[in-house]
């Protein structure tokens, strides 16, 4: 036997197996990663957008987490192409991506998002909307928007809420809340851009408040096996080496309070899935976040790509796709160190990337090129 076709054999015995999460069972363990595509004109998704994710649930994906989809608070979003999650118009929208994806045999989430301070003031769909964020301070330490009151923390949760009552009316399968990034929810988690003195900020559980609401609020606003996922990382946009947590205890004090909330799946996302989150350990952040938690974990980076993600992939040039860098994937799915695999640009090159990993068809895979960004394919 090859060992193309070993490899083949592994993929398709590891990532095969189905997964149960609350009410929800996916048909195998990889999952199609949220990535921004920016095109929903006027925040609605179209027919274009419906057949972009059916495509991806025919070509085998287990579970789809859309791109990003703004919340209905006024100043959740910063760009009127990216699809919004409240609006009767935007809202038949996602109907229709629901009903394509499960005609096609898929399961889907909605990937629900504030950008929070890394938005730019007059952008987006409400342009005359303040920027707002935990304390008015940016990624980068300077000035942002402005700090938010009691009544807009209230606001952007019930925003959250509403989204997930949304989105289970919609017939969708679970939502994924984004607190990842740099964006809102995370900006709140970072002790960098959240320097409150109340009882949103301080110690990593105080730091935590707010996502926790946000989780809680989420969760009692859908029925008890609708699958609530929450989206972390250490990393930030652009500020790449950023850490919530410096030790394993650190990241402890800050997961616990949100499994407890009722997240059901953390989906920690690194770039390059197969680098140890802290030292004396091989556990990437999802192997470290399932440990700490006892909650099932979603890992995903650069999976399927023979460069890992960078900002420099947007600028030209190709990533090939395929199984050849996939042996320690198969390694850590094989001993259970996190649940389910995000993949991301893989998916954008080829729709039935997930199909031909499952067969061994890995000949046939599309590489994936900066140009089909531009493109719904």
């Amino acid at each position: 036997m090859s060992a193309n076709s070993t490899a083949a054999d592994r993929a398709a015995q590891t990532l095969s197996r189905p997964f149960t999460l609350g009410g929800l069972t996916v048909p195998n363990r990889i999952a199609m990663a949220p990535m921004t595509r920016a095109f929903s004109p006027d925040g609605v998704p179209g027919a274009d957008v419906a057949q972009y994710y059916a495509r991806r649930a025919a070509g085998g994906v287990g579970l789809i987490i859309t791109e990003g989809t703004y919340v209905g608070h006024p100043s959740a979003g910063d760009n009127d192409r990216v699809p919004r999650f409240h609006g009767e118009d935007a809202l038949a929208g996602w109907k229709d991506v629901v009903d394509e994806v499960h005609r096609a045999g898929g399961r889907i989430m909605p990937q629900l998002w504030h950008v929070g301070a890394t938005r730019a003031e007059g952008s987006g769909p409400v342009p005359d909307a303040p920027t707002v964020g935990p304390s008015g301070i940016g990624l980068d330490g300077g000035p942002a928007g402005r700090a938010m009151t009691q009544d807009d923390l209230d606001a952007v949760i019930a925003a959250f809420a509403e989204a997930a009552a949304a989105a289970e009316r919609t017939g969708f399968d679970g939502i994924e809340l984004h607190g990842a990034h740099g964006y809102l929810i995370d900006q709140f988690l970072w002790e960098r851009t959240n320097r409150r003195t109340d009882g949103y900020g301080g110690d990593p559980v105080a730091r935590a408040r707010f996502a926790a609401e946000i989780v809680a609020a989420c969760r009692k606003a859908v029925s008890a096996g609708f699958p609530v996922v929450l989206r972390t990382s250490q990393w930030k946009a652009f500020h790449y080496d950023a850490r919530l947590a410096g030790t394993p205890q650190e990241l402890e004090a800050i997961l616990a309070p949100l499994a407890e909330a009722g997240v059901d799946a953390f989906h920690s996302s690194t770039r390059r899935y197969w680098v140890p989150e802290f030292e004396d350990s091989d556990l990437n952040l999802a192997g470290w976040t399932k440990k700490l938690t006892g909650k099932a974990t979603i890992s995903v980076g650069s999976v399927g790509l023979d460069k890992e993600f960078d900002p420099a992939m947007f600028e030209g040039g190709a990533a090939r796709s395929g199984v050849a860098g996939i042996e320690k994937l198969l390694d850590r799915m094989e001993r259970d160190e996190f649940d389910l695999i995000a993949i991301g640009r893989a998916l954008i090159a080829d729709p039935e990337w997930a199909r031909k990993v499952l067969t061994g068809d890995t000949g046939a895979l599309v590489p994936f090129a900066t140009e089909q960004l531009q493109t719904l394919h």
